[in-house]
């Protein structure tokens, strides 16, 4: 059965940091394109971070870049985001996502995690 997982999401103040992890399992982890999205209330969903199979390929929203750090362990099947300086329009739920080609029979999506930055 495939699972992904996101925890580490929270309230925090602006300028803090959170790091989010992405828990995976039931397909092969490693030769997945793995990345973050976002969705806040009111907003399209939104690409924040992608990271490809073996980890030589990142990209990053332009709202994101110089903040925000996608990583991977592929011994621990497990996804990282990475979010410093943290600012109220980073509110949203974010997503996990795993997929490769063909993108239609292989695509993954965890449940989401709350990430509320305030003042």
């Amino acid at each position: 059965q495939v699972q992904l997982v996101e925890s580490g999401g929270g309230l925090v103040q602006p300028g803090g940091s959170l790091r989010l992890s992405c828990a995976a399992s039931g397909f092969p982890f490693s030769t997945y394109e793995m990345r973050w999205y976002r969705h806040a209330p009111g907003k399209e969903r939104e690409l924040v971070a992608g990271l490809s199979s073996f980890g030589g390929t990142t990209r990053y929203a332009e709202s994101v870049k110089g903040r925000f750090t996608i990583s991977r362990d592929n011994a621990q099947n497990t996804v990282y985001l990475q979010m410093n300086s943290l600012k109220p329009e980073d509110t949203a739920v974010y997503y996990c996502n795993g997929r490769r080609e063909p993108f239609d029979d292989y695509n993954y999506w965890g449940q989401g995690t709350q990430v509320t930055v305030y003042s």
